[in-house]
């Protein structure tokens, strides 16, 4: 049994649609490494001869805004792929991938993705169907950018991180974002960031220990969030 057709990834993602022969045929050409926390996967700007599976860790997808910061637009971890899009439409990638953890990443040439993309019908659908899913959640991030204000992102975004990365045995969140980085994923200010989690901790909807945040009142950050 190849490593591709053990590897739990793929039931998270389009490659579970792949037969045991092609699963075989990726397991030969594959390459697999490890990613440090901060390195860059991939930048903006940059063409991808292939497509990155991602076995463990989490990164960040930034853009580069025109004051000259990456703002975060999401963030992908274990069973997702990096680079379907720019893949299919043979244009460099429009964001950065860089790692907040540690990572353990596959890389599947290009070539073989297409093969795959052409012969499996059901693995084209699953990959249009993310590419589609990708675009929604790029327009739910503007709606939500435009309308709502920084305090109610801020309580949305807080909510997202322990349902999508879970919690510590202390129940801090799982993902230890920098507070630049949560300025970045709610489209702020550092400053103004950390004005409004000491806020939230002021009023026990969180609990700040060091760089740990601990959510207290899920019910009272989801009415904020709304």
């Amino acid at each position: 049994m190849s490593k591709c057709e053990q590897c739990i990834v793929r039931e998270f993602s389009s490659l579970k649609a792949l037969t045991k022969d092609e699963l075989v045929r990726m397991a030969n050409c594959k390459t697999s490494k490890t990613v440090r926390k901060g390195e860059t996967i991939f930048s903006e700007g940059e063409i991808l001869n292939g497509v990155y599976c991602v076995k463990d860790g989490v990164c960040k997808m930034t853009k580069l805004s025109s004051n000259g910061r990456d703002q975060i637009v999401n963030l992908i971890k274990k069973g997702e792929l990096l680079g379907q899009r720019s893949l299919i439409s043979e244009e460099p990638v429009n964001l950065s991938a860089v790692a907040l953890e540690d990572m353990q990443i596959c890389f599947i040439p290009k070539s073989e993705i297409l093969t795959f993309f052409n012969e499996n019908n059901r693995f084209s659908m699953n990959v249009m169907k993310t590419i589609c899913g990708d675009l929604k959640q790029a327009d739910d991030l503007m709606v939500g950018m435009a309308q709502k204000t920084v305090k109610e992102r801020l309580a949305q975004t807080l909510l997202y991180l322990e349902d999508e990365f879970g919690v510590n045995a202390d129940k801090s969140l799982k993902l230890q974002l920098s507070r630049e980085e949560i300025a970045s994923m709610i489209g702020t200010a550092t400053e103004s960031c950390i004005r409004l989690l000491s806020e939230f901790n002021k009023l026990e909807l969180i609990e700040i220990n060091g760089k740990k945040i601990i959510i207290k009142d899920r019910n009272k950050l989801a009415r904020i969030s709304e």
